[in-house]
């Protein structure tokens, strides 16, 4: 999918507690963002996942598993999340991986990354009392880092802009809006 269609700069993180909400948030993407599916530790994941996918396919939208590259491109996912230090196949070309601080940014690189999320900006639902970036923090490390930033932790549209990020990702957020 990538061979026609860039990043995308606005991302969904699926998480359990989204419940039904997940499906609004999935209607609400715009055409050609991304979802990052993680649902864990879900009876049948693989059963989700394929019904998340259908919806993906449908909106155009590009779509990641969190987990090895290998099952990613099993699962016909356009890529996978996760600090797994294998390359992405051909398969699934895109790899996206979480960072906090500047050697996580540094070691995302080093592991292939052809993205980084990088969190928390500010405070979120999830993460309750975790120490935040702020625009500042967020503002210095992003503008080192050598790949693609996405922006994450405790964002909407309406606070991811002026941020210097290639784009912004929600668990939450999509639900709000």
């Amino acid at each position: 999918m990538l061979d026609r269609h860039p990043l995308p700069r606005c991302w969904l993180l699926t998480d359990p507690r989204q419940g039904e909400g997940l499906w609004r948030a999935l209607e609400r993407m715009p055409r050609g963002g991304g979802v990052i599916f993680r649902h864990y530790d879900v009876a049948d994941r693989r059963a989700l996942f394929r019904r998340v996918q259908a919806i993906a396919r449908r909106r155009r939208l590009i779509l990641l598993l969190a987990g090895p590259p290998a099952l990613a491109a099993a699962w016909r996912a356009d890529g996978s999340y996760g600090a797994d230090r294998r390359r992405p196949s051909r398969r699934s070309p895109v790899k996206a991986i979480g960072a906090h601080d500047r050697p996580e940014l540094v070691a995302a690189a080093r592991n292939g990354a052809t993205m980084v999320l990088l969190s928390p900006v500010f405070s979120t639902r999830s993460h309750p009392g975790a120490r935040t970036l702020g625009r500042t923090g967020f503002s210095a490390l992003a503008r080192e880092a050598r790949l693609p930033v996405i922006a994450l932790g405790g964002l909407d549209r309406r606070r991811a802009r002026g941020l210097p990020a290639y784009g912004w990702a929600a668990i939450d957020g999509w639900i709000r809006i």
